[in-house]
């Protein structure tokens, strides 16, 4: 699949897109604690509508905790965070659930469901969290699956395929959602080496191709480099240096991005 193919074949974007130029994600004095460990420290950042961006650094830094409070699976001690100028945090629960649809994230391990086969995998939030009906579903979800290059795993179940392709079904899972961002939490990390390439070149299609905002968590640099419009180094909670790939990897103005770097290049 090449670049230019177009991925999507969505007629209209989700009401309440943002307006191109307006932010669409904002952290504000955003802290979060686990007892005595300050895992995010005063952190403050916007994202842009249709920008990808990435988030490097060490291990315990902060990145996947940031990607976890987007997701609703935890949430703040201190701070606001703002989705498509929505409150998500604090905001009434009903409110919460509404500005969650906007959100779709693609995990470390593929958190599939093994009951279930790889179609109704990637139907089921569609039908059951958007009240889209199963045929518009169905359709959707098989062309999700061709463009990752399932359409023949339709009737699989999850623990008939390879983890790569688990992945994959995880990433158009996503998808089905509609989703105005996109988390993308270390997606490689639990995949045979031989298998890493492709789903990082999916991806990368994905990022080409499609208005998607992206918020990546990775180890993967060259990747990082390859997909970001910015990229942010993390260490100990907070934001140290942000800039373009090019700026970050070739001219980092910090020692410690420079030290992170040097050991991970």
């Amino acid at each position: 699949m090449s670049a230019d193919t177009p991925l999507m074949k969505d007629p209209e974007p989700r009401a309440g897109t943002t307006a191109p130029g307006g932010e669409l994600i904002r952290l504000e004095g955003v802290t979060k604690r686990f007892g005595t460990n300050t895992v995010l420290d005063d952190l403050d950042f916007t994202i842009d509508p249709g920008k990808h961006v990435t988030l490097i650094g060490p291990s315990g830094s902060g990145k996947t905790t940031i990607l976890r409070l987007l997701m609703t699976l935890t949430q703040p001690d201190e701070g606001t965070i703002t989705v498509d100028g929505q409150r998500l945090f604090p905001a009434p629960e009903k409110q919460v659930r509404e500005v969650r649809k906007k959100i779709g994230m693609v995990f470390q391990q593929f958190n599939l469901f093994p009951n279930m086969s790889v179609l109704r995998n990637v139907t089921e939030a569609p039908v059951q969290v958007l009240g889209m009906s199963k045929d518009e579903a169905e359709a959707r979800a098989r062309e999700l699956l061709e463009l990752v290059g399932l359409a023949d795993k339709c009737d699989a179940r999850p623990t008939r395929l390879s983890g790569g392709q688990q992945q994959r079904v995880a990433i158009a899972r996503a998808l089905a959602m509609r989703p105005q961002v996109l988390l993308l939490d270390e997606v490689t990390s639990a995949l045979d080496p031989e298998l890493v390439a492709g789903v990082l070149d999916l991806l990368r299609d994905i990022a080409r191709s499609t208005d998607i905002t992206m918020l990546c968590v990775t180890h993967e640099m060259g990747f990082a480099r390859d997909i970001s419009d910015k990229v942010l180094m993390f260490d100990g909670g907070r934001v140290i240096e942000s800039g373009s790939p090019e700026q970050i990897f070739s001219e980092p103005e910090q020692d410690r991005t420079r030290e992170f770097l040097g050991a991970v290049l």
